[in-house]
């Protein structure tokens, strides 16, 4: 028999507490997209190189971000590099893992949108006396952002997402820290972890429709 009195002002009472928590959720997830699209580019030269020990390290870093879970990479950074007396605090070992994983499907966007930018593109740059960088960051490099734009987008979502496994290595101060802790102290499982549920989905949506209207904005032509 369904007998649980639910205490919604609780809750609503701990929002400030909640919104303060998003904020640091929202801050690592921007900072890990912004150090996966430099690793992410940076991959995508490494690949593009022709050198092997590059390739074999892109290829290596793509393989191991996108076919384990997230949640060990986080654990590696803040447990693992550890034992090699290399020892990161929560907010940065959950910023390396997430950093980790979205350069590697990044990477991969980078390679299939690479795949729809004509190599006489390249080719023209170096017609006009370009070198291979220079062809690479100022003609081939705008095109392809543009072109994994909307994945990207995706990825900051799942950068969002994936901040909540912070808890498992300590982290209390991003969304889930926030709710766990308030959790711990009042038992209002269901309406602190309903609460939290929501503002994600807020956040997530408003990326989304912001990207969208930055790209109709953009790319209208």
């Amino acid at each position: 028999m369904l007998n649980y009195s639910f205490r919604w002002n609780q809750a609503l009472n701990a929002l400030p507490q909640l919104l303060d928590g998003a904020l640091v959720t929202l801050q690592i997830s921007v900072l890990s997209m912004a150090i996966g699209i430099a690793c992410a580019i940076a991959l995508t030269v490494f690949r593009r190189s022709g050198n092997r020990v590059l390739v074999g390290f892109a290829l290596a870093w793509v393989e191991i971000a996108r076919n384990t879970p997230a949640l060990f990479q986080i654990y590696m950074a803040h447990f693992g590099l550890g034992n090699f007396g290399i020892h990161l605090s929560p907010y940065a070992a959950l910023l390396a893992g997430i950093a980790f994983n979205n350069a590697g499907y990044l990477a991969e966007n980078f390679r299939g949108a690479l795949k729809a930018i004509p190599d006489t593109q390249t080719r023209a740059g170096r017609s006009l006396g370009m070198t291979a960088l220079q062809s690479f960051r100022l003609i081939v490099l705008p095109q392809m952002l543009r072109v994994a734009f909307l994945p990207m987008t995706n990825q900051m979502v799942w950068a969002i997402l994936m901040t909540s496994l912070g808890v498992t290595v300590g982290m209390n101060t991003d969304l889930a820290g926030v709710t766990q802790e308030l959790n711990a102290r009042s038992f209002r499982t269901f309406e602190f972890f309903a609460l939290a549920a929501v503002i994600y989905y807020v956040i997530a949506k408003a990326v989304t429709l912001s990207a969208r209207l930055v790209a109709w904005r953009l790319f209208r032509y």
